[in-house]
């Protein structure tokens, strides 16, 4: 149980992160792609639908004997409440109700976050978008483990530690790595979630609070939803750092496991996702891809190629701010300006490129690269590579 990380390091690369390219080269051979971008009013329902649902266990579990208290809270709670977690991501890119209407979009938000019992969906929103513009940046990307993180949890017993503070570390992480001031609508948030916690304790009591908040707790750490967290970003195969899940859990999670569509295309409600999928196999049907979380949790924590600093950095993007002292982020227009140079140098450097070639470019500059490929997921020719 002891072993430790055979990763010596995270690995490094040079070059832009692929989804901007993919984009440009996607819209350009299927343009009806633009025809599935906007909103869906049917995130709105199924996050109300969650809610009433878990107000209602809430009520429910009042008069239950402790042992099923807890039962219900992980299986039920644990579920319901990570499920509601995911909507801020929906809800974070205006997909609910559209980039026309943002306060719909951030009230649906507060009205997800009351049973999680933690104020986070407003500045969920505010350091997500951050992931998508610098994915994989060692300066910017709130998603990236930090170097800390990587020291600490290297262990089996340490992954699996890992994986229980997910909410802390989701929480904390973005607070270290790339802090930002508190806006007036994360304060409204929290006023609003320490008012339904008062009323529900004051109410309901205690074995109704215990089932909501440790629902997040234990939702959002050792359970088979979390897998997502892992299996998104981190290297299952050499060469990929962004990766799909295709499993039945998408019913409930707002298909948040078709992540390499969502990078490509952030502006797709969630539903809408599959449809993409269809449209553009070519560029879906042969990366590698998770058909469950949960063997991605084992594997995770039982690999020794696995490990917090399973994942790709660079800093082509934040290198390039310093360069024009626009770090801070706080020049939208300038940061702007400067990404959009960056993204059109790594188009001109390597669009005469095939998919092949990039990659060997890409396997060629990486710092300590290795061409094996993790035990735990298959690569095929024409057909999906799949962890099983």
């Amino acid at each position: 149980m002891g072993a430790r990380l055979a990763r010596s390091d995270f690995q490094w690369v040079y070059t832009d992160e692929p989804h901007t390219t993919r984009r440009r080269e996607m819209l350009q051979k299927y343009p009806q792609i633009k025809k599935l971008m906007g909103h869906d009013w049917r995130i709105a329902i199924q996050v109300v639908i969650t809610v009433l649902i878990q107000l209602t266990m809430a009520i429910l579990v009042r008069d239950l004997p402790w042992k099923l208290v807890w039962l219900f809270t992980y299986i039920v709670s644990g579920t319901l409440n990570h499920s509601l977690s995911i909507s801020f991501h929906e809800i974070g890119h205006n997909l609910a109700f559209g980039n026309h209407r943002p306060l719909a979009n951030r009230i649906l938000g507060y009205i997800a976050n009351l049973p999680l019992c933690i104020p986070s969906s407003v500045t969920f929103k505010k350091y997500h978008i951050d992931h998508h513009k610098f994915q994989g940046d060692d300066i910017l990307d709130p998603d990236l483990p930090t170097y800390f993180e990587a020291w600490l949890f290297q262990s089996r017993i340490g992954k699996i530690i890992y994986i229980a503070a997910q909410p802390l570390l989701y929480g904390v992480r973005p607070l270290l790595r790339v802090p930002k001031p508190m806006t007036v609508l994360e304060v409204v948030n929290l006023i609003i979630e320490f008012i339904f916690d008062g009323l529900v304790m004051y109410f309901l009591g205690r074995k109704s609070i215990v089932y909501l908040f440790f629902g997040t707790v234990l939702g959002l750490g050792l359970h088979p939803i979390s897998g997502h967290f892992i299996s998104e970003h981190y290297i299952f195969v050499e060469g990929y750092e962004t990766y799909s899940y295709y499993g039945p859990m998408n019913y409930i999670t707002y298909n948040v496991g078709y992540h390499n569509e969502h990078h490509d295309f952030p502006n797709i409600p969630g539903y809408a996702l599959p449809k993409l999928k269809k449209i553009a196999p070519d560029y879906y049907d042969n990366l590698p891809c998770h058909t469950s979380w949960l063997k991605v949790l084992i594997n995770f924590i039982c690999d020794p190629k696995l490990g917090p600093k399973s994942r790709i950095r660079r800093s082509m993007r934040s290198d390039a701010l310093k360069a024009n002292n626009a770090i801070d982020l706080k020049n939208k227009s300038k940061v702007n300006e400067v990404l959009h140079e960056v993204i059109d140098n790594n188009n001109n450097h390597t669009a005469h490129l095939s998919k092949e070639e990039r990659k060997l470019i890409h396997m060629k500059k990486s710092s300590g690269s290795s061409t094996e490929i993790s035990s735990s997921i298959q690569q095929t020719n024409g057909e999906h590579a799949k962890y099983e």
